[in-house]
């Protein structure tokens, strides 16, 4: 097939869902395009990006500096997402009251920027990774929450997933790629590298096997049919694009992720005390490492080595860089200067992040920082399991994706910067101001999901 014909077909495909989308759950809320636009930027490639694609400008700058236009369409999506919140009444004393562990780490990354070596850039980075929490609002102050999230990530999917497909299979000078310090090619689609494409194909593969679940229960025969149709085909091509990504850490996360699904609602399960099920787990798990050495045999059972690609070794390196155990460099703010030089003098394939979310948090701000997330981690935990008592099917997704993100950050560091991953912990992990029970909460038909 022609690659011209084939990104017209996919056009025209992605024309057909939304359309679809819309006359069977009713036009999304405009305010939901704010978060909608945020994601489709983080998952795929920002607009500097794209306009190097297409032979335009926005990019070829520092490090450090970042692209002018990014900084300028982050700020308008942040600008108009605090719109939002201010016109709905959110107030930043009843987000702070709600939610205490994350504001805390928050307000202590903003403090971190005063012993930062790079102030001015590490001042830029927090207004950025501001917009997670916020857009996370924007959905979870709609009238109906569940319908919005809903609604919000099928239309991402509907855009990012068909044309990695395309891309990959029509335009390889754009949907693949080779390392530059290995030569070995890999798929990207409208990603930049395959770790990028492997982590949104892990996003949208939770959330389309969560539809799924949720389309089992549907009265209806022909809403049922479709949310049924509509979540295994996008599982089949979330999982052939998983394939040609070959990331081992996405995909092992999904078999967790789904896995928790599926254990929660199991009869036997009890959700009051799940909690105690985790602490055995860990427990277990930590024996066997111990006695049996698990680790390494699942990473190779994965087809990976045991220090993780030299994620090991970058681990050292970096943590022997860091000066303050306490404190740390600043609010992302290690990877800059005579630390990036060292780094980059070792490792000729130029990391610019730790490959953990864990020693990257502890590298920029310290054990004060790193203590905090464990906090907040903690207390995410706390409220996800609340939540299978008072709303069990958005308390699945919300363990689920919160498994997912601890796991995750062990190959990879998305506690920073503007990554989708990172957005997705705000979204499950933030508590809106509710003194009532709120009848928006209780589980929604997707043949209403969009409709707000």
């Amino acid at each position: 097939m022609p690659p011209q014909l084939a990104l017209l077909l996919t056009i025209g495909f992605v024309l057909f869902l939304f359309r679809w989308e819309t006359r069977a759950a009713g036009r999304m809320s405009r305010a939901l395009w704010i978060p909608l636009t945020w994601i489709l930027i983080t998952g795929s490639r920002f607009v500097g990006q794209w306009l190097q694609v297409f032979g335009g400008g926005g990019g070829g700058v520092a490090y450090d500096e970042g692209s002018p236009l990014d900084a300028l369409v982050f700020l308008s999506l942040i600008l108009a997402g605090f719109s939002v919140l201010y016109r709905r009444q959110v107030t930043v004393s009843e987000v702070i009251r709600n939610n205490v562990w994350i504001s805390i780490f928050f307000i202590y990354g903003f403090v971190a920027i005063l012993w930062s070596d790079f102030p001015f850039v590490a001042f830029k980075r927090w207004i950025k990774v501001l917009g997670h929490p916020i857009m996370a609002l924007v959905i979870l102050t709609e009238p109906n929450p569940m319908a919005a999230l809903r609604g919000v990530l099928k239309r991402a999917a509907f855009v990012l997933m068909p044309f990695s497909v395309t891309l990959i299979k029509y335009f390889p000078d754009i949907g693949r790629g080779f390392d530059w310090w290995t030569g070995q090619g890999f798929n990207n689609g409208v990603n930049l590298n395959k770790n990028e494409l492997g982590y949104c194909c892990l996003i949208f593969g939770l959330f389309f096997f969560w539809n799924l679940l949720q389309a089992r229960k549907l009265q209806e025969r022909k809403a049922r049919r479709k949310e049924t149709w509509l979540s295994v085909g996008f599982l089949a091509m979330i999982w052939w694009l998983l394939s040609m990504a070959n990331s081992a850490t996405s995909l092992a996360c999904l078999v967790i992720g789904a896995a928790t699904m599926v254990l929660l609602g199991m009869r036997w399960v009890s959700r009051r005390y799940f909690g105690v099920y985790v602490v055995v787990g860990v427990l277990v798990f930590g024996a066997a490492e111990t006695l049996l050495g698990v680790y390494a045999g699942v990473v190779e059972m994965l087809g990976r080595d045991p220090t993780l690609t030299d994620r090991t070794e970058v681990w050292q390196d970096a943590l022997a860089l860091a000066k303050d155990p306490i404190l740390g460099a600043g609010f992302e703010s290690f990877w800059l200067g005579e630390r990036l030089e060292a780094m980059w003098a070792k490792w000729p394939w130029q990391p610019n992040q730790a490959h953990n979310g864990y020693i990257e948090t502890y590298l920029n701000l310290g054990g004060v920082g790193l203590s905090l997330l464990v906090c907040a981690l903690i207390a995410t935990f706390k409220k996800a399991q609340a939540e299978l008592l008072r709303e069990f099917e958005f308390g699945r997704l919300r363990m689920a994706f919160l498994f997912v993100v601890l796991v995750y950050n062990f190959t990879e560091a998305t506690f920073k910067g503007v990554h989708l991953v990172w957005l997705m912990f705000h979204i499950v992990a933030l508590d809106c101001c509710r003194s009532s029970p709120n009848p928006a909460w209780e589980t929604v038909q997707p043949s209403t999901a969009g409709a707000t």
